[in-house]
């Protein structure tokens, strides 16, 4: 797993629970004694079992399902501003929630241009009906597909659509997840602000 990725889970963990937990959840997960003080290092390639350590040993200490935690990573990595990257990253996938799904297919592709070490699953998005999507990511590491559930929840309020999510499990064959997709308003209320350039520190 890309460092990257188990340092956001790691800022996630610690940002939502508090960095003591984080610090528990190391020990009992038993990766303490492979990271340095400040955990994580994002250029860094890890073993999935890494991954897989903490995820099992964040659901126990917080009693919480696995999915769930997921799915608020998946949020999280949109909605902090310490990730503020990433959502400038996906909302170039275009001015609308439904733009922005049509645009998923080639999310791959951008997210190598920023990071090329950065192995994401291929996402397809078929377009069931006027507003209904199927978004199926083949490849994918399990549970991965309730952390796009949590992206893409938090991206329709970015945006300022209102859709509805439901995450439908494996599509049968292994290393796929299925999402379903509703678009009720695509322009529902206002979205969070967006401009195309950063702004420069007066």
């Amino acid at each position: 797993m890309h460092g990257l990725i188990n340092k956001s889970l790691q800022w996630f963990l610690s940002d939502s629970f508090g960095a003591g937990l984080w610090h528990e959840i190391a020990r009992h997960s038993g990766v303490a004694h492979s990271l340095g003080a400040d955990g994580f290092e994002t250029m860094r390639l890890y073993d999935d079992a890494l991954t897989e350590a903490v995820l099992a040993a964040a659901a126990s200490l917080l009693r919480r399902p696995r999915d769930s935690l997921l799915e608020d990573f998946g949020t999280y990595l949109v909605s902090n501003e310490r990730m503020e990257p990433l959502r400038r990253l996906l909302r170039f996938g275009g001015v609308s929630f439904t733009d922005f799904l049509y645009s998923l297919d080639d999310l791959r592709g951008r997210s190598r241009l920023a990071l090329p070490e950065l192995a994401l699953p291929d996402l397809v998005i078929d377009e069931e009906g006027a507003g209904r999507f199927t978004l199926t990511c083949h490849g994918c590491a399990p549970g991965f597909g309730h952390v796009l559930v949590g992206i893409l929840r938090a991206l329709a309020d970015d945006y300022g659509a209102l859709a509805v999510l439901e995450h439908h499990g494996s599509a049968g064959a292994t290393g796929e997840e299925q999402i379903r997709i509703e678009v009720h308003d695509p322009a529902f209320h206002a979205g969070r602000r967006f401009d195309l350039a950063v702004e420069q520190p007066g």
